[in-house]
């Protein structure tokens, strides 16, 4: 065999081994997407919260706003506290509603938490650096972007999609409901997933 042919074939094996070990490697990041690192945010008294926590198996009911959102995110905080307000006991105990905040430069864990409460003491406020929101929005398709205020003491807003995103555990979407102006749709949400045993 020629020197030729023996080095195409050498290149023709790293190659082909190059390829598997990236293919393995992409396949291992997306099984370890959700679920199995920690999504640290930060809550009541700025306490580290692991919001996919895997001993408690409610159902997360994660809405994505910020705390100075003048109509979209308290009607809709308005709408999963009534929502809340409407079904069974029962069924409030499967579901872990959460308010993740977009704007950490303004919304610090103990505004974000204090903003959920209002709604409702079911909701928790939490917050975290974008580095670690913005992913994790991402992941569900949340899209989010600011936009400066000119002449305004607020110097800027968010524009944001609004969905209320119900989560298995680990963080695997079940469902997601647009933003409603009326609680029927959540609460027609939380008894499908509570009669399907989710």
């Amino acid at each position: 065999m020629s020197k030729n042919w023996i080095l195409v074939l050498i290149a023709a094996f790293v190659l082909g081994f190059g390829i598997k070990s990236y293919l393995d490697a992409q396949s291992t990041a997306k099984r370890n997407t959700v679920g199995s690192e920690q999504t640290i945010l930060f809550g009541e008294a700025n306490r580290a919260v692991d919001i996919f926590d895997l001993k408690d198996n409610r159902i997360r009911v994660v809405y994505f706003g910020f705390t100075r959102c003048p109509d979209v995110c308290p009607t809709s905080l308005a709408m999963m506290a009534g929502a809340l307000n409407q079904v069974d006991d029962e069924t409030k105990a499967r579901f872990r509603p959460m308010f993740i905040s977009l704007d950490p430069e303004r919304d610090a864990a103990a505004d974000s938490y204090k903003y959920a409460q209002y709604f409702h003491p079911m909701i928790e406020g939490l917050s975290a650096p974008l580095d670690v929101t913005t992913p994790l929005a991402h992941r569900y398709g949340v899209i989010f972007r600011k936009t400066e205020l000119e002449n305004s003491e607020l110097k800027y807003t968010l524009d944001h999609s609004s969905y209320f995103y119900f989560l298995k555990p680990d963080g695997t979407l079940i469902t997601k409901v647009p933003h409603t102006l009326t609680p029927a749709p959540l609460v027609e949400a939380f008894n499908t997933i509570t009669s399907e045993g989710k």
